[in-house]
């Protein structure tokens, strides 16, 4: 029985469950890596920090799917001495696996932290959050180790859970849970998008989870402070755009509202219904954002459309609605001298490349990211703006797709670059940062932003 759209929904669901955490002092805690996209909306609800919580499974040494313990940040450690005893697992063959194991959790907890301190917990309300818990035991060691490195009080909260898993959790002071059936198949029946989430979007959301941190702070200080953060823009918006108003999310960076003429806005496309809340397109603004770019997420399409897959392929709807949101920017005051870009991924490609076509378009640059600009047709021959394709190298029929749209994109400079070892989604480890870094150096070079600037703000 499915019962949550996707993380996101089960994100708000979960946190309408913990709105009686939303006073008090609390650090949402993500499990890497499907509970961190839903603890992200978590936090963003209570109004709390976010971070992760990085356990590991100690498998057996000739059965390693078979846990004889667990371990976690700040040296915690689980052991089942009776599996220990009937597997006659001696003390030298644990430390060998917990050596092993514990390398492989420093090194997971440095890449997805990327040099962020970790949030403090002591004194504090640890909400442990996961998509879904089975068996319990990486919760357990989960509520072990947020109470070893100081928590006052741990909740764990998750979307599903079996009714006789939460029976048996003394681990945690409470438990939250949505749905809790008797009779669990397992925990990604209950999902209808259960999408694998990569390393890459896990950081992104830390990151925007630590910007809005700081904004806050900001804020809190009266607007001080030299990081350039209380000069940016950052707010949902409404769109007008025809019989509809469709749904985007706007951020400006400091620089772009004080010297609109030397930046660019990117207007992010997708087919898909909620494109401004996907991890992936969130990761990929945040690195433009490094770059001193602006950036519009989109939905292009509104909830009650969005179930309609006709819509989803309604390529002249979806670029006619792209070009109301770049009319819209060219109104308002901080970005109508703006140049703007179009990224689009999947259907939104298409979108954007017919958006582009358009008489008299001002759209400067064009990215697709394992997109399918072949579903502009005949209009990719009109395309005057300069365009990147970027596709998975082992997305084999999108690269076919790609490569003859490359040829029909006669009239504009046009790149194919192809992410080794990439499929549709990016989401081997490395291959969305390498796909997002491709689309950076495209807007930079296109968008009129300052090379010697855009250089300092990227990624190391």
């Amino acid at each position: 029985m499915v019962l949550f759209e996707d993380r996101r929904d089960a994100g708000r669901r979960l946190a309408a469950k913990l709105a009686f955490l939303r006073t008090r002092d609390v650090v949402v805690l993500g499990l890497p890596r499907g509970g961190v996209p839903v603890a992200s909306v978590v936090a963003e609800s209570l109004d709390a920090p976010l971070d992760v919580i990085v356990v590991r499974k100690l498998g057996v040494p000739f059965q390693p799917e078979l846990a004889m313990g667990a371990i976690g940040e700040g040296g915690v450690k689980v052991v089942d001495h009776t599996l220990l005893a009937r597997a006659r697992i001696t003390e030298e063959d644990l430390e060998v696996v917990e050596r092993r194991e514990r390398a492989v959790l420093d090194a997971r907890v440095e890449r997805l932290r990327r040099g962020r301190p970790r949030v403090d917990l002591h004194g504090r309300i640890a909400v442990i959050v996961d998509d879904g818990i089975a068996t319990g035991s990486t919760a357990r060691v989960a509520c072990r180790a947020a109470r070893q490195l100081g928590a006052e009080r741990v909740v764990l909260a998750v979307p599903v859970a079996p009714a006789q898993t939460l029976r048996e959790l003394p681990e945690a002071d409470a438990v939250v849970c949505v749905s809790a059936p008797e009779h669990f198949r397992a925990v990604g029946a209950h999902y209808e998008d259960f999408s694998p989430t990569s390393d890459d979007e896990v950081v992104a959301l830390l990151e925007r989870a630590d910007h809005r941190a700081r904004l806050t702070d900001t804020a809190a200080a009266g607007g001080g402070g030299g990081d350039g953060l209380a000069g940016d823009t950052d707010e949902d918006v409404s769109i007008p755009a025809g019989r509809v108003s469709i749904e985007g999310h706007l951020h400006l960076p400091a620089g772009v509202a004080a010297a609109p003429d030397a930046t660019g806005v990117v207007v992010f496309a997708h087919g898909s219904g909620s494109s401004r809340h996907s991890p992936r397109n969130r990761y990929v603004a945040e690195v433009l954002h490094e770059a001193g770019l602006g950036t519009l997420l989109l939905d292009l399409l509104t909830p009650e459309e969005e179930g309609d897959r006709a819509r989803v392929f309604d390529i002249p709807l979806l670029a006619s609605r792209l070009g109301s949101a770049t009319d819209w920017l060219a109104r308002r005051p901080d970005t109508g001298s703006c140049l703007v870009g179009y990224f689009g991924a999947s259907t939104g490609a298409g979108a954007a490349l017919w958006a582009a076509a358009e008489p008299g378009s001002q759209v400067a640059a064009v990215v697709s990211r394992g997109g399918r600009p072949d579903l502009a047709g005949p209009r990719l021959a009109a395309v005057r703006a300069p365009t990147l394709l970027i596709v998975g190298g082992a997305d084999r029929e999108v690269l076919a797709l790609n490569r003859r749209a490359r040829d029909d994109l006669s009239g504009c400079r046009c790149e194919l670059a192809v992410v080794p070892g990439a499929t549709h989604l990016f989401e081997e480890p490395g291959t969305l940062g390498e796909a997002a870094a491709l689309a950076r150096d495209w807007f930079v070079e296109h968008l009129g932003v300052g090379s010697q600037d855009a250089t300092r703000r990227r990624r190391p």
